[in-house]
């Protein structure tokens, strides 16, 4: 078996754009005419770029050769161009095409990914959501500018919204902006309406639901732990990404100096990365995505080593279904899993995206028995939502905050 075509797109979402401006998907096809679907969750670049150096990695490394040779390739392009180090723009690339093997190597095998992995742990996976508002709903914004990333009443009837739907944890990040120059000090403001916010949520929620604190690495050491300290009296379930990701003995600092358990890993990637989170003791929840992460087998590296230290598992993903697919594999397969992003239940676009959508009920993704990552993309509604704009899938704030 040889792979011997690769096609790429960019797909535009549509508002309300849950999960990102676009998302970058990849088909390979095979000799025999079997093809494999993967997502690229890559940011640094514009994503026709991305999608380019999509189909350049894949002819240099992958075309023409067995896409059963995972690790073969993951070397070839960890190592192109001599570098051999993390390179979030490369493995956002590897780890696409080495989903779409994987989706390969399970159709020619009739099974899903997962039973190759080491077989099925979990008959089902715990998921969680942010507060998304709902479109035209009590949770959208309002003349005076409230919503519920910033609003605490409407914050806790969507939370509460989300508990009677079924979900059991709830996400929010309203801990301030976030610029290319942090980490900075929290601002008063900031740790008073992060306070306000999931206060509102507990009291909404009672012992129903977890809460998870999102941020994006906005803060100092000391920051974090004084925003920590507000918000513990409410026992989130995490405190996520509280320091900038390239330091995790910085993030070392908060873990020890908080109850919260610390969680991160969306910007980080390859085992070398996880590793250094996992040595420095800097979380006890890791959240690879696995669009960035290096792919399912890489992922697969990453949480046996975090399984060793009694690290939890809680994969990523704000980005497309694919993704949401290789994260389900992988996690059906891990003893330290914990729970699984999902965007709401899978639903509006994501759904559309895929010729079944993945299943949810009840709080919980139904893992799918298809072979390969066991969901099929529907190709033609990519090509009817070309993404033709310039913006990045995410971009931090252009100016310091304190300038």
């Amino acid at each position: 078996m040889k792979i011997t075509d690769v096609k790429t797109w960019v797909v535009g979402n549509p508002p309300p754009g849950i999960g990102g401006k676009y998302f970058i998907f990849v088909r390979l096809t095979t000799d025999g005419g079997v093809t494999g679907y993967g997502e690229a969750y890559n940011a640094t670049f514009g994503p026709h770029l991305t999608a380019a150096m999509i189909e350049d990695c894949a002819e240099r490394y992958l075309v023409g050769r067995d896409p059963h040779d995972i690790e073969t390739f993951f070397r070839r392009a960890y190592s192109s161009g001599f570098t051999q180090r993390p390179d979030v723009s490369m493995m956002g690339c590897v780890s696409a095409l080495e989903m779409a093997c994987w989706d390969i190597i399970g159709k020619e095998a009739g099974k899903p990914v997962y039973v190759l992995l080491g077989g099925r742990v979990h008959e089902t996976l715990r998921s969680y959501t942010y507060l998304y508002p709902h479109e035209g709903s009590v949770h959208s914004e309002d003349a005076r500018g409230r919503n519920v990333y910033n609003d605490p009443d409407l914050a806790a009837e969507c939370a509460a919204e989300y508990v009677r739907q079924g979900f059991n944890a709830v996400k929010l990040d309203p801990a301030g902006p976030y610029t290319a120059f942090d980490g900075h000090q929290p601002r008063l403001v900031d740790i008073d309406t992060s306070t306000r916010m999931v206060a509102a949520i507990r009291e909404a929620v009672g012992m129903k639901a977890d809460i998870l604190f999102g941020t994006h690495g906005q803060f100092t050491a000391s920051g974090a732990l004084r925003m920590a300290r507000a918000i513990e009296p409410y026992d989130p379930l995490w405190f996520e990404e509280p320091v900038p990701p390239d330091m995790p003995e910085v993030m070392a600092q908060v873990a020890r100096g908080t109850s919260i358990p610390v969680a991160t890993g969306e910007r980080l990637t390859t085992k070398w990365e996880f590793a250094r989170v996992i040595e420095n003791r800097a979380a006890s929840i890791i959240q690879p995505d696995l669009g960035r992460s290096g792919g399912i087998l890489e992922t697969k590296k990453i949480a046996a080593m975090a399984e060793a230290f009694h690290i939890q598992v809680a994969p990523h993903c704000y980005c497309g279904p694919l993704v949401g697919a290789a994260n389900i594999q992988l996690a059906v397969t891990l003893p330290n899993f914990l729970i699984l992003e999902s965007l709401k239940q899978w639903d509006g676009f994501h759904a559309k995206l895929l010729k079944k959508k993945i299943e949810w009920q009840d709080g919980h993704v139904i893992p799918s028995t298809e072979p390969g990552i066991g969901v099929e993309l529907d190709e033609a509604v990519c090509e009817a939502h070309p993404y033709d704009g310039e913006h990045l899938h995410l971009q931090m704030a252009q100016e310091p905050l304190f300038p």
